[in-house]
């Protein structure tokens, strides 16, 4: 299935000069949607990663991860942005171009040792994904690897991600 034919661009949103690769019209297709779930969870099958729990990265990271989670018979874990969760949390801070910004997870959500793989929408630079890496490293957890539906190739975020397997399923 071509993915890309279901991914609307989006010239200069969120500013002049960005294409925004907008996921809706994958979202609302449904063959689209169960190639995409299934594709992701078949990929990661394929790799023998099968994971404990996954972590969904805020905000759309949540469309994927309880799906995959479900596949795997796994628990699903939101990494979310600051102040978002109500019980105790761990944090990781990390580098923008213009600032700081900060993801955080339940203290509580995971056991020690467990098993992880990290899913979102899209891996751009890589930051969110490596700070949500870093917090699974700190709370002794293995990560197995990440998923994500795009790779924007040109900003190399994998470079900065741990030695794991990536998964993607559509470049640009």
């Amino acid at each position: 299935m071509d993915l890309k034919a279901l991914i609307r661009d989006i010239p200069d949103f969120p500013k002049p000069g960005i294409i925004f690769r907008d996921i809706t019209t994958l979202l609302r297709d449904r063959e689209g949607l169960r190639y995409t779930i299934d594709t992701l969870s078949d990929k990661f099958q394929k790799a023998n990663l099968i994971p404990d729990y996954v972590i969904g990265i805020e905000s759309r990271g949540f469309l994927f991860g309880p799906s995959l989670a479900y596949q795997f018979n796994a628990g699903f874990v939101p990494v979310r942005k600051p102040g978002k969760l109500p019980a105790a949390v761990h944090s990781m801070e990390y580098d923008l171009e213009y600032g700081k910004d900060k993801v955080e997870m339940h203290q509580d959500a995971l056991p020690p040792n467990s098993k992880v793989v990290i899913v979102d929408d899209l891996i751009a630079t890589g930051g969110t994904a490596k700070a949500t890496a870093d917090l699974v490293n700190k709370i002794d957890c293995e990560l197995l690897g990440f998923g994500f539906i795009i790779e924007l190739k040109d900003l190399e975020g994998r470079n900065k991600l741990p030695d794991v397997p990536i998964i993607t399923l559509v470049d640009y």
